[in-house]
């Protein structure tokens, strides 16, 4: 993969760029738009959804771009209503058509009940084996059912997608990622803005000569966690790559540390799980 100097995680031989461009709540328009963008600023990792209704355009701002599809490491999901074992391998064809290419990633979005675990992670292995993506992970799944989906899952499970920022730590995923061989991906990684009025981050960015974004996805690349930021601004974008001329000394990792409140932003989990307790 040609991801330039970037700094990458890799999981057998799956090799992800640690900064990436989300396009969660992106209308088409603006998906089409600012992917082709991100991939011209210097992004090669772009994320996306079934659920999101913009895989296509997704698949046209690739296109648009310029950018060698080889050169582009590239994730869909499946969506929870397609978990049983025909629907999941009808929406991963789906989704490659509508992108014009093979994801490089396939993740099963929630954890859901209905059908077994057992069920879909076969599906998602066989939608692996039958060339419908390169490699295939989780989103949104607590550690407990991180592990049950792995021990189910004949191939590795690449990264699970979750929640992450200043102030939502995820120490025991990280943790069972690590003894999983797994990584983790943080949505919401600028948690939706908020990190623009943190004192301590504006502090840190103020000594850098960054902004508090910058800093923040600087902290979760240096923790080796990939980052998918979305924006539809193009100087934002800009904003958020502009990363990787600056590193935050262990002190200034611990005060990023320290942050954490437990804040969670985006609670769709399913009642039937729960997530991680806080540790202290």
């Amino acid at each position: 993969m040609a991801y330039g100097d970037q700094p990458t995680v890799k999981v057998d031989d799956i090799e992800i760029p640690l900064l990436g461009f989300g396009t969660w709540q992106l209308e088409p328009d603006d998906a089409r738009r600012m992917v082709a963008e991100a991939l011209r600023i210097g992004y090669r990792h772009i994320d996306t959804a079934w659920i999101y209704k913009n895989e296509k355009a997704v698949g046209e701002g690739i296109r648009d771009s310029g950018v060698p599809r080889e050169d582009i490491f590239l994730t869909t999901k499946i969506w929870v209503e397609h978990f049983a074992h025909d629907a999941l391998l009808k929406q991963a064809k789906e989704s490659a058509e509508s992108l014009g290419t093979t994801p490089d990633l396939l993740l099963l979005h929630w954890p859901k009940t209905t059908p077994s675990f057992a069920e879909t992670l076969g599906a998602l292995n066989e939608a692996k084996a039958q060339g419908l993506t390169r490699s295939i992970g989780l989103s949104n799944f607590p550690s407990k059912e991180f592990r049950q989906a792995q021990a189910l899952s004949e191939a590795r499970l690449v990264t699970n997608q979750v929640e992450h920022h200043p102030y939502l730590g995820v120490d025991l995923l990280v943790q069972t990622a690590e003894e999983l061989g797994s990584s983790i991906t943080a949505w919401s990684p600028l948690a939706q803005g908020k990190i623009v009025d943190d004192a301590t981050i504006s502090e840190l960015a103020k000594a850098h000569g960054k902004t508090n974004g910058q800093v923040t996805l600087r902290w979760l690349i240096q923790h080796g966690i990939i980052a998918i930021p979305r924006t539809t601004k193009e100087s934002r974008a800009r904003e958020n790559f502009d990363i990787f001329d600056f590193e935050l000394s262990s002190e200034e990792m611990q005060r990023m540390d320290a942050l954490n409140r437990g804040e969670r932003l985006g609670d769709w989990l399913d009642p039937a799980f729960s997530w991680d307790a806080p540790q202290a």
